[in-house]
């Protein structure tokens, strides 16, 4: 006998001890409007919002997606009802439904844009990842970015994210609705601040001071941090969520239990109250920010590069190699931790021992190689910038330019492969030219100004101590 989908049909047949939606979904409007509907917004992002909606169901989810050709099947399918898995031991599984639509945007762009015009959307979020943001190295909007380009020149149908977003707020302007809140959810230093610009910059670059101006003075996009460890879903997961929710389930996610999202608290009247179910709200989002992006993103980031190079797979299993967990947690306190400060609610020395907790959770296997995917666009927030800081207090940079070495000789030894890298062309062109001499090799790499600000580059003391580590990787010496 065949297993039943997973639907709002199926939805009240399924195993005792699955969470399904408390509420009405018939009731939910799409106040949010979320570009880049994928795994971490489904599992972090969703889950908030399916909480809310217990209280205020004008906040479902209407989500649009930049990159893929047709709406997503196995989504509507399922009524846009997929499982959360908290990789727990045993699993938790969470039936999520504040998920109304999903529109591809290049293949349905009436549909996406009729989600933006919506008189009920007053809030847009944004999981696109660093790249989808179209900045160069500097941090401001890159003209000359296919997607930015290309949009520029204006075309019908906008195919970045900045010439989506102009589009939907010019257009609310004129239509006299309500204005929307736009909030980036991405592992991104700054990232309100700097989505705003690039939103400002595009308007004015395509002729439309006026709408430049008026972004500017009227539309609020507040900084964010977004924490959760979110591995890839794949076949097995589908398998063990659909034998313990008693459906076929051909969508689910799955994250650690830990699930953090902290918001710059000028969100201003009309907002959801997402206080309510656990976000927090604070006027020094940069500080939980900086912590996240250097102490777990840095970590997951050099655990991945060192630990690909020593035969490991997943996270957990790299926190196993005894040698590289020490490394790395001496990372965090000695070199990484100098470089931020407490406030409210964030001690330090705390979250570290709560991180390394975190990374040695054996029911999350967080795969080392989807975590060093996109290296040019990470590696300025999560080593470069803290080395800068070290150089400028004073204090030893070798051990935090280990894992910048990692990630040289992780595109070295994968020349003739495909890397998954905005700018992979360029990087293999780069690795390819290397003889596999450290000093030659770096100085390769530091030719890479999307990566390495010349200053930075140039610095003797960087350069010298990304060669050493360079050299004693080879023998797998950190």
């Amino acid at each position: 006998m065949s297993t039943p989908r997973l639907s709002a049909q199926t939805l009240h047949t399924l195993r005792t001890g699955v969470a399904i939606p408390p509420y009405d979904r018939a009731a939910v409007a799409p106040g949010i409007v979320h570009f880049g509907p994928g795994a971490f917004m489904k599992a972090h992002l969703a889950s908030f919002i399916d909480s809310l909606l217990r209280a205020d169901p004008r906040w479902g989810i209407a989500g649009v997606s930049l990159r893929t050709a047709g709406a997503p099947a196995e989504l509507e399918e399922q009524d846009f009802l997929y499982t959360l898995t908290e990789l727990t031991q045993p699993a938790r599984h969470r039936v999520l439904g504040a998920l109304c639509d999903v529109a591809a945007a290049r293949a349905l762009p009436r549909r996406a844009l009729a989600h933006l015009m919506h008189p009920a959307a007053r809030l847009i979020t944004v999981t696109v990842t660093e790249k989808g943001y179209g900045l160069d190295a500097t941090g401001k909007l890159d003209v000359h970015q296919p997607d930015v380009a290309r949009d520029l020149a204006s075309p019908p149908v906008p195919a970045s994210l900045v010439g989506w977003l102009t589009l939907a707020l010019t257009n609310r302007r004129a239509a006299k609705l309500p204005l929307p809140i736009v909030m980036s959810c991405d592992n991104l230093a700054s990232n309100g601040p700097k989505l705003r610009q690039a939103v400002i910059d595009f308007a004015r670059a395509s002729g439309r001071n006026d709408a430049a101006h008026w972004i500017e003075d009227e539309v609020r996009f507040p900084a964010t941090m977004v924490d959760s460890i979110t591995p890839a879903s794949d076949a097995a997961l589908g398998a063990r969520v659909s034998h313990a929710i008693g459906a076929t389930d051909l969508a689910p996610v799955q994250r650690e239990p830990f699930a953090q999202w902290v918001i710059e608290d000028n969100l201003g009247r009309g907002a959801p109250d997402l206080a309510s179910v656990g976000a927090q709200l604070t006027r020094d989002v940069h500080a939980y920010e900086r912590a996240k992006l250097r102490l777990l993103n840095g970590t997951h980031s050099a655990l991945a590069y060192i630990g690909l190079s020593r035969g490991h797979a997943t996270v957990y299993e790299a926190m196993r190699d005894a040698e590289l967990a020490r490394f790395v947690e001496r990372m965090m306190r000695d070199d990484i931790a100098p470089t931020l400060r407490a406030v409210n609610g964030l001690d330090i020395p705390d979250y570290i021992s709560a991180l390394l907790a975190r990374l040695r959770n054996p029911a999350v296997a967080h795969r080392l190689s989807q975590i060093a995917a996109d290296g040019s666009q990470k590696l300025p927030y999560r080593f470069l910038e803290p080395i800068a800081d070290l150089l400028k207090a004073g204090r030893p940079i070798d051990r935090l330019c280990v894992p910048v070495a990692a990630w040289m000789r992780f595109v070295y030894e994968r020349r003739n492969e495909a890397l998954d890298d905005p700018i992979a062309s360029k990087l293999q062109a780069s690795a390819r030219s290397c003889t596999g001499d450290p000093a030659h090799d770096v100085g390769r790499f530091l030719l890479l100004t999307e990566i390495f600000p010349p200053a930075l580059a140039q610095e003797p003391r960087i350069r010298a101590a990304i060669t050493r580590a360079y050299d004693d990787l080879r023998n797998a010496i950190i």
